[in-house]
């Protein structure tokens, strides 16, 4: 719709449709830049959750070492914590590190947020892993990380498919923690450039529709085309006992 319309046409679908609300919202909104930030973020923060939790769950559900039960219980209960009761901390030691309005430091607080939920759905799979693959494994020559990498990655896939999902949907719409730590425009995330354009343009409602439509529909494909990972992961990646 355009501005004159937006209040007027009560349709469900208007009676004049105008496209070229998303073509101003992607160059005079700049949301060209918050969605390749977005993008950015994403990619970088789910394949260093992935990594980082795959590493630390197989070394917690396979190897032995003092002080393991301890430190995989210090990241179960880290769960508890909501993130907004971490801020005063967390910003303190991004300062400290000189990471606030930076890239690096925002996808290294996103990392440290998805880090216990994974950790704990990767080691549920990695501990029903059978042994005798463990043992093929070291017959044929792998190391640990031989191991990790051609035996214990394949076999947690719907854990990691459920992993990459929902750590996606968290980076995609985070608001909260890119409000605290980036403040230039041209590195904040869509949701936190969403809300700076409705404060710069607050009666531009069609092109902020159109700005919101651009936000909703990536996230919504990828949970439609992987909403049977999800399933699969959680179902069969239960805690048993």
């Amino acid at each position: 719709m355009t501005n004159e319309t937006v209040f007027i046409d009560k349709a469900l679908i208007p009676h004049h449709l105008n496209f070229g609300n998303f073509a101003v919202a992607w160059t005079k909104g700049n949301f060209a830049v918050y969605f390749l930030n977005s993008v950015i973020y994403t990619v970088c923060v789910v394949t260093g959750i992935v990594f980082i939790s795959s590493l630390a769950a197989f070394a917690f559900s396979r190897l032995k070492f003092p002080g393991k039960n301890i430190i995989f219980y210090m990241f179960v209960g880290a769960m508890m914590i909501p993130l907004p009761g971490s801020f005063v901390a967390l910003f303190v030691l991004v300062t400290k590190l000189h990471l606030v309005n930076t890239r690096f430091g925002y996808i290294l607080c996103m990392i440290n947020v998805g880090l216990s939920m994974s950790i704990l759905l990767l080691k549920t799979f990695f501990d029903k892993m059978p042994p005798e693959l463990e043992d093929a494994a070291r017959i044929d020559g792998c190391g640990k990380l031989g191991i990790w990498w051609n035996m214990a990655m394949p076999f947690a896939r719907p854990a990691i498919a459920v992993i990459v999902i929902f750590n996606s949907l968290n980076v995609w719409n985070e608001y909260i923690l890119a409000m605290l730590l980036l403040e230039d425009t041209k590195l904040m995330p869509l949701q936190r450039g969403l809300v700076v354009f409705q404060g710069a343009n607050s009666t531009d409602y069609p092109v902020l529709m159109a700005g919101l439509t651009m936000a909703a529909i990536p996230i919504i494909l990828i949970c439609l085309a992987m909403q049977k990972y999800i399933v699969k992961g959680l179902s069969s990646g239960e805690v048993v006992g």
